[in-house]
């Protein structure tokens, strides 16, 4: 269920979320890479807190190529992204390589997650993929630790 995003893991919870910024930017030279596309391409910036059951669990930064996701508009943000992805824009979500440490929150997630500057909180830094290799999201999710559990399976 990891591809359905926080709505899918939270299948068994009333879930929402609180626009807290939505733009359409040019990407830095960084996010242009992660993304492969040029700075002159305009992607979506979204900063998102979401919450389970109205509890507080996660503030995610996304940044979204234009030309490949179009149509975002604030009802979609209200709900899941990667459902109108697949369910829309017919596109397939095939992977993602992640980066996951721990840090201090900011004053935006000690706001929104309601925590304070010491609360340890893990970051999950995405760059997703469709089933045609190319990426389509590069994130970075901002999760309160006592609400986050992580599984792995590695093989050999």
């Amino acid at each position: 269920k990891q591809f359905g995003g926080f709505s899918e893991t939270n299948v068994d919870k009333k879930v929402s979320s609180k626009i807290i910024q939505f733009e359409v930017i040019h990407p830095t030279e960084e996010i242009a890479t992660k993304l492969k596309i040029s700075c002159d391409d305009f992607v979506y910036y979204i900063i998102r807190a979401r919450y389970a059951d109205d509890e507080p669990y996660v503030i995610e930064y996304t940044y979204m190529p234009i030309g490949l996701i179009h149509g975002i508009k604030n009802d979609i943000l209200m709900n899941s992204i990667y459902k109108y992805i697949e369910k829309e824009l017919k596109l397939k979500i095939k992977s993602a390589h992640r980066t996951i440490k721990a840090i201090r929150p900011n004053e935006i997630e000690q706001e929104w997650l309601k925590i304070d500057k010491n609360f340890p909180i893990l970051e999950v830094e995405q760059v997703g993929f469709l089933d045609n290799g190319q990426s389509f999201e590069y994130s970075k999710s901002h999760h309160r630790s006592d609400k986050i559990e992580i599984r792995t399976v590695s093989i050999k």
